[in-house]
């Protein structure tokens, strides 16, 4: 209901007059919501423009590589998760040491080794040289990483394990040539192995040492097959150039096994070996690795 209208303007105007506010007052009343949806858009249209120019500088950050490499020690295809240093390009001439990785899937250890690598050769710090990762992931770890068990209870609870030999083959005799004739290495090769990982590369260290110059190895699984590990000799060649043996508060046979072997190692010590060992009472099985890694990574820098 309009109300009264001023006679002085006449009938003309007053019908017009009526005419429009009768259509304004219908389109509120009729289609309130696209109004509303109107007003919605112009409120939101400087932030839609904005997403639209900021989609446009979004790109992935790229991490490193992913490799899949043929094992014929094996007989299976191996996926290989491989960090390059920053600075690695076509135009690089320099040449990287490379660490090794077991247990490098990217659900494993790959992410938080490849961030200390990164972080530890920063060139304000340079507590080790830039670094190529190469990150092994696993397929059957407890296979990879372990002898023959003459434990009847270990063979019935674990009967894929015993392939360490056929994964050694894999490392010194497909694994490193293929790193060296795609990457620009050095002469450095380090391997890094926590718990069967640790075992896996004391064992190399004992059978194959020339293999890495630097071994790195945190609370090895010593007590696989009663410790029959060791009690193998140590070769009389191919000592490296660094050994680093880590163990945190954890289980008393453990604990033992790596106080026993790294008297082994100094019982018979080799010409330009330098051997360190630490003690972690802060941190258990679980916890371990990254703050050893964090240490141990750093003997690459000598």
């Amino acid at each position: 209901m309009i109300g009264a209208f001023p006679e002085k303007y006449g009938i003309p105007f007053k019908e017009e007059y009526l005419r429009q506010t009768r259509c304004l007052s219908l389109t509120w009343a009729i289609n309130p919501f696209s109004m509303r949806f109107l007003l919605l858009l112009l409120l939101l249209w400087p932030g839609l423009r904005l997403s639209a120019q900021d989609s446009t500088r979004v790109r992935p950050y790229v991490l490193g590589e992913v490799h899949r490499l043929r094992s014929a020690a094996l007989g299976e295809e191996r996926v290989l998760n491989i960090y390059l240093p920053e600075g690695y390009g076509a135009g690089d001439t320099t040449r990287y040491a490379v660490l090794y990785l077991l247990d490098g899937s990217a659900d494993e250890d790959f992410l938080h080794i490849t961030g200390l690598t990164h972080y530890l050769s920063f060139p304000w710090l340079k507590l080790m040289p830039p670094t190529i990762v190469v990150g092994i992931a696993n397929v059957d770890r407890r296979r990879d990483f372990t002898y023959p068990t003459t434990v009847v209870k270990d063979k019935h609870d674990y009967p894929s394990t015993g392939g360490s030999s056929a994964f050694i083959r894999f490392l010194g005799d497909e694994l490193q040539p293929y790193i060296a004739a795609r990457f620009r290495t050095g002469t450095r090769r380090a391997l890094l192995g926590q718990s069967l990982g640790g075992l896996l590369a004391a064992e190399v260290l004992l059978t194959r040492p020339a293999l890495f110059t630097d071994y790195l190895i945190v609370s090895p699984s010593f007590w696989w097959d009663r410790g029959s590990l060791l009690a193998r000799p140590r070769p009389a060649s191919g000592a490296p150039r660094n050994v680093y043996l880590a163990v945190g508060k954890e289980e008393p046979e453990m604990v033992r096994g790596v106080h026993r072997f790294l008297a082994k190692l100094k019982a018979a010590p080799r010409k330009g070996e330098q051997i360190r060992f630490e003690y972690f009472p802060k941190e258990n099985h679980a916890t371990i690795l990254h703050r050893a890694a964090y240490e141990g990574l750093q003997v690459l820098g000598r």
